[in-house]
């Protein structure tokens, strides 16, 4: 018999409660892996949102989607090999490895975030940037897409509407940190705002 475990439920109970916004999509489901993708437009040109991404990844981030909450400090260092890392004091944490770096358009980066660290999954996480048409001039299409498999006994695709939600929560912080109003943030690939 297969079972979700604790935290996946209560995850998916909070972040129901805490980003009504967040539209779910998952592109993929199988027992080996998920892939999820969000999008959103901000008003400002790809230097500024890439800026934005790499240098105030601590600003937008949520912190109760990080190891040590309000007392951990994250960073991405945006080069191959670089890190995307929480300190708090003596506590340090990688949350993922960069990968492929294309200033202004594109950041990859691998590894499992939260609790699929723990659980041994891996993914390719990766930020998309694009000129969008707003008609008031400079605009940005960030769309972030989420790829995770390895080996659980568990049936991995269960997880992916919970990363779905978390991975909204968390491109909205960045979609607000740069001035998206509620009507341009995260949706799902498929819904029209996306198009």
């Amino acid at each position: 018999m297969r079972y979700v475990p604790a935290f996946i439920l209560v995850s998916a109970l909070g972040l129901a409660v805490l980003s009504p916004a967040a539209r779910a999509e998952v592109l993929d489901a199988a027992p080996a892996g998920f892939t999820v993708e969000n999008s959103g437009v901000v008003p400002v040109d790809a230097g500024a949102a890439w800026a934005a991404l790499v240098g105030q990844v601590d600003a937008w981030w949520p912190k109760d989607h990080s190891w040590w909450g309000a007392e951990g400090r994250l960073s991405i260092e945006p080069r191959v090999g670089g890190c995307f890392c929480e300190v708090a004091g003596d506590r340090q944490a990688e949350h993922l490895r960069v990968v492929f770096v294309d200033p202004g358009r594109r950041l990859r980066m691998s590894g499992g975030l939260g609790p699929l660290q723990g659980m041994g999954l891996d993914g390719i996480l990766e930020f998309r940037l694009e000129p969008a048409d707003s008609g008031d001039g400079a605009a940005t299409r960030i769309t972030l897409h989420y790829r995770v498999g390895g080996y659980s006994p568990d049936d991995i695709g269960q997880f992916a509407p919970v990363v779905d939600r978390v991975q909204a929560a968390q491109l909205g912080g960045l979609l607000a940190h740069l001035g998206a109003d509620d009507g341009d943030g995260p949706t799902a690939t498929g819904s029209p705002r996306a198009q």
